[in-house]
């Protein structure tokens, strides 16, 4: 079943600040619209609901995940639960958007993909940079041979937050650590452009606690020989930005996470600015592209499919283990895709 408009009947599972931006974004989707919301309590379930006049309020994501009225469910919680919320919801018949990380470790993907297979359900993880229209004229720029071969890429995703080992960045329990909330995306970024990695060395800062990482920089080999060198900090602010170099120029992006401003440097060019704004925060082109893949039958997205995600959980583990960083869902190697 699909809301009046064509387009999917989104439930919002977890109401966390994630999720309020998510809503933003999908207010400005003309395929789509909010339907239900599922918290841990109703109370909980009726403010979020309140405030994004959001018609179905659930005080359980079991409730959330049996809806008649939801087509697709975006899970808004903290990552260390995002596998058990995308195997609840894909194993009651719904579709699932789930943040990024995707989960805690490469076997939690494999089994969240497992589950998507087996159930025929569509399952994407929440890479929402992948659908900018910055990024998209980006990888188009690089598809077009406008630097050339890609062989360098510098990426940085890092801001100074107050130290306090109860909050979710900081809080092993929760899932903390700046690898896996900020260093997936300039992993991504990297993957997207080099193609296959291979982490080469990775170095890292510890809390006070020595629970959780507060920095780590990781040196990465793509699949055809290039290099790239990707830093995430939750104590530091880092310069915040990505550039991709070729043998024919570079460009240069600030916020490249969630940037609207490029610049394009061609050997024997003036610089070239790039702007692609948002319709509103930048969250409504993952939804965009949910209600495409849907309307066309798709189970995963071309953009980020479900063995990205996976080589991602991949080089997360393999990152930690450097260190013997180790949280309370085990690191262990992913079964194949298949």
């Amino acid at each position: 079943m699909t809301h009046d408009n064509g387009g999917p009947r989104w439930g919002v599972l977890g109401t966390g600040g994630i999720a309020h931006s998510f809503l933003e974004g999908l207010r400005a989707s003309s395929s789509s619209r909010a339907v239900a919301v599922g918290s841990r309590t109703l109370e909980r379930a009726e403010e979020f609901a309140d405030a994004w006049d959001v018609p179905g309020r659930y005080g359980s994501y079991e409730e959330l995940a049996h809806s008649p009225d939801v087509d697709v469910v975006y899970i808004a919680t903290p990552h260390p639960w995002h596998q058990e919320a995308a195997l609840l919801c894909l194993k009651a018949g719904k579709h699932v958007l789930v943040e990024k990380p995707m989960a805690m470790n490469a076997l939690q993907v494999s089994q969240m993909v497992e589950a998507a297979r087996d159930n025929d359900r569509f399952l994407m993880e929440a890479m929402w940079t992948r659908y900018l229209p910055l990024y998209r004229r980006v990888r188009d720029l690089v598809a077009d041979g406008a630097l050339g071969e890609v062989g360098w890429i510098s990426a940085e995703f890092g801001f100074n937050a107050p130290y306090d080992p109860d909050h979710r960045l900081f809080n092993a329990d929760l899932g903390g650590g700046a690898l896996l909330d900020l260093g997936v995306y300039p992993l991504a970024l990297a993957s997207h452009f080099l193609g296959e990695l291979t982490v080469v060395g990775a170095t890292r800062e510890l809390s006070p606690d020595r629970m959780v990482d507060v920095q780590t920089t990781v040196l990465l080999r793509g699949q055809n020989g290039g290099t790239a060198s990707v830093s995430c900090a939750s104590r530091r602010t880092l310069p915040n930005r990505a550039v991709l170099a070729g043998s024919r120029g570079w460009i240069e992006m600030p916020t490249f996470w969630a940037g609207t401003e490029a610049v394009l440097h061609r050997d024997g060019h003036e610089p070239e600015p790039l702007h692609e704004p948002f319709r509103a925060n930048g969250y409504e082109f993952e939804a965009d592209e949910v209600a495409r893949c849907l309307a066309a039958g798709e189970r995963q997205s071309p953009d980020m499919p479900w063995a990205e995600s996976l080589h991602l959980a991949r080089l997360m583990d393999q990152v930690r283990d450097v260190g013997g960083l180790v949280y309370s869902a085990p690191t262990v190697k992913a079964v194949p895709l298949g």
